[in-house]
């Protein structure tokens, strides 16, 4: 009898986890990329905006980095209504394509010294590419996720943030290795490229899992429940929705893009070898991967908001104290020390997330709701995040500054969780 019950399991987790792999692969190329563009920022300042100051071609590097963010609500709007209508898989499909569409854009094209002022104009093109593409992706793939047959939502939602640290674990992986094996001259040169070459490389593999799986049976095209206009029903009816899964995700995606930080903090700002903020997300990148599935686990036994508020009261009331230790003696067991910790946090408030903001739409808008949400709290407040703590920095003279822009979106974050749960949107 043994035998046979686990001859009748096994096929079942493995159902289980083939949706997983699916959500997870497409997911990790799209975040790999924007990962790789962000820790790389110093070096495609040389190589698209060369300046005799060093800091403004930076800015502008970070400027296209969050300009291309603003083509996501776009993308959510057109994608997100496109799942709803059509199904989460046709989408996951497109998503891909345009994402491979702009890293091989990417790949080849040549830099300032070559086009000149053309350059720069085709990097932003290649990045509204992949922004629009992005803007669709997280909601697709997280409908996709907890639309299974499978009642443990947080879990099977989770991975599509742990694929995110898969990404940042294979660009910090890169960031390391091309500042170590290569001088600056050959990185700014022709090395850059190789990391977008191993993206756009991944892209068929994911293309092709996504292509051999199933609609979920939970979609509202599996159930025939399609709204006629999506985005019409959201703005007519759904508005404190919207707002609260946007709010609760405001601190995750400021974490998010402070870890993409700090590779340039740590070179720029602490003087610390080029390696060593590689060396520090890579690490953040590992907690995140393995520790984001199982807090996912932890808010199916105890609940999603009971989870995300411990770890988001955390966040508010460390991670400044550790960037001000952090800045007044800089070296890398402690930047590696600091980073693990948030890492660990961002996990904690990670792994709920996705289940948490699903719950707060119906089946019939939940594609364009996520895609809606997410989208409009990274446009406000992740993608700019690079750039805002570079220019704080530069204009306060403190190092401290990301620490203070975690702290504010944590508080932000916490308010939006207590919202939803007195509103019984969330629980």
């Amino acid at each position: 009898m043994t035998d046979q019950s686990t001859a009748r399991s096994t096929p079942t987790r493995r159902s289980a986890m083939r949706p997983v792999v699916a959500a997870s692969i497409g997911n990790a190329l799209e975040w790999f990329d924007i990962a790789i563009f962000g820790f790389l920022g110093a070096t495609l300042a040389a190589v698209f905006y060369p300046s005799d100051d060093p800091t403004v071609g930076l800015l502008l590097t970070f400027g296209t980095f969050a300009v291309s963010f603003v083509v996501r609500p776009l993308g959510a709007i057109v994608l997100g209504s496109y799942a709803d209508r059509h199904g989460r898989k046709a989408t996951l499909m497109l998503s891909i394509r345009l994402m491979m569409l702009g890293t091989a854009i990417i790949v080849v094209l040549p830099g300032y010294a070559t086009l000149g002022a053309l350059a720069p104009v085709l990097l932003l093109v290649a990045r509204l590419v992949q922004g629009f593409s992005a803007g669709g992706e997280f909601g697709s793939a997280t409908a996709f996720l907890v639309e299974q047959d499978n009642p443990r939502k947080g879990f099977l939602g989770s991975w599509q943030f742990a694929s995110q640290g898969l990404a940042t674990l294979l660009a910090a992986g890169f960031g390391t290795a091309l500042t170590t094996l290569f001088t600056p001259e050959q990185l700014t040169g022709w090395a850059w490229r190789i990391p977008f070459a191993f993206g756009l490389l991944i892209g068929p593999v994911g293309w092709y899992v996504r292509r051999h799986l199933p609609e979920p049976p939970e979609s509202a095209v599996a159930n025939r429940q399609t709204e006629a206009s999506p985005l019409r029903e959201i703005v007519r009816g759904q508005k404190t929705r919207l707002l609260v899964a946007g709010g609760a995700l405001v601190v995750s995606t400021v974490v998010n893009y402070v870890i993409l930080y700090v590779p340039t903090f740590a070179s720029k700002e602490l003087g610390l070898p080029a390696s060593s903020g590689f060396v520090a997300t890579l690490v953040t990148g590992a907690i995140l991967l393995v520790a984001t599935p199982w807090f996912g686990h932890l808010a199916d036994r105890f609940g999603a908001i009971r989870v995300m508020t411990v770890a988001g009261v955390l966040i508010a009331t460390t991670t400044l104290p550790l960037f001000f230790v952090l800045t007044a003696a800089p070296a890398l067991p402690l930047l590696i020390a600091v980073m693990a910790w948030i890492g660990l946090l961002k996990a904690a408030y990670y792994g709920p997330l996705p289940s948490l903001m699903a719950a707060c739409f119906p089946s019939a808008t939940r594609a364009s709701g996520l895609s809606l949400s997410y989208n409009a709290a990274v446009v406000l407040f992740g993608g700019v995040t690079p750039l805002i703590s570079t220019a704080l920095i530069a204009g306060t003279g403190s190092n401290a500054v990301p620490g203070v822009v975690v702290a504010v979106a944590a508080v932000l974050s916490l308010a939006a969780l207590a919202t939803g749960r007195k509103g019984s949107i969330i629980r």
